[in-house]
């Protein structure tokens, strides 16, 4: 009687085709809609439920970054440059749009680390936890859109009819969010110290990018505008929220490329490492 050999092999991407990742990733975002929606939810709730002012802090951030960037133009300390709007109107708008990705970046990379004994006793999909986490930063764009109405009322002052393609200028800025989102998160896991990390470095990458003051024309500040993708995804849909018109296409179009090449890429490695995801958290 001969004898039965049985030979286990690794369920991995070399097996199957790295193609058949796209097909797994969609299957898995078409299955755990609902957990998403419900994580989402929950993270919404948990925001604001022990907190004494709630949601006026989302108002609260803006208005003072904005207000020290007048404080500063007028005492003459800083120049804020040639802005044909009024500057309150110009500032928290790019800071709505900024806050998308910044905030959209910090909470996503702390979701598996604050979901940690989640992770640890269920098995589901952990780009819900990211995405979700990222999701919070729509509801704080929305929120702060209502106050740039506000201005646009009391300033009388009319937005372009382009104020409606918002949603659609906003998907290059949140799939880079989400990108960057998921990788941080996996290393946020392994080093704690990536949040507060991130969170410096956002303060840092908002005062470089041009959100609080007009795109400089000369100097080393210039040059680097030039080749900030940040700049071109927050600045672009702000001026057509504004003017109606687009400057910048080229820049908007070679930073939304890059925006989608990260996100399928970090999208790609954290689907291949999110079963290790518990051992590290």
């Amino acid at each position: 009687m001969s004898e039965i050999i049985t030979t286990y092999e690794p369920d991995n991407s070399l097996k199957k085709g790295y193609l058949s990742i796209f097909s797994e990733i969609y299957n898995e975002f078409k299955k755990n809609r609902w957990l998403t929606y419900q994580l989402f939810k929950r993270d919404f709730f948990a925001l604001y439920k022990q907190s004494f002012i709630g949601v006026l802090w989302v108002f609260i951030i803006p208005l003072v970054s904005v207000g020290t960037f007048i404080l500063l133009n007028r005492s003459g300390i800083f120049s804020i440059g040639d802005i044909n709007v009024p500057y309150p109107i110009y500032a928290i708008l790019g800071m709505a749009f900024w806050q998308l990705f910044s905030t959209g970046l910090i909470t996503s990379s702390n979701s598996l680390v604050k979901a940690g004994s989640m992770i640890a006793k269920i098995n589901f999909s952990k780009k819900s936890l990211v995405i979700a986490s990222a999701g919070q930063s729509i509801v704080s764009f929305l929120i702060q859109l209502t106050l740039v109405i506000i201005l646009f009322i009391y300033y009388k002052i009319a937005p372009s009819a382009a104020i409606l393609l918002i949603p659609l200028f906003m998907i290059p800025i949140m799939l880079l969010t989400l990108g960057l989102g998921f990788i941080f998160s996996l290393l946020n896991g392994i080093v704690r110290d990536i949040g507060n990390i991130l969170s410096i470095l956002m303060t840092f990458l908002m005062f470089l990018t041009p959100i609080l003051y007009a795109k400089p024309s000369i100097g080393i500040l210039a040059r680097i505008t030039n080749y900030n993708p940040l700049y071109y995804l927050t600045s672009v849909p702000r001026d057509l929220v504004l003017t109606g018109a687009i400057t910048e296409w080229k820049g908007f179009l070679i930073s939304s490329i890059i925006s989608i090449f990260i996100f399928i890429i970090c999208l790609v490695v954290f689907h291949l490492t999110e079963t290790r995801v518990a051992e590290r958290i």
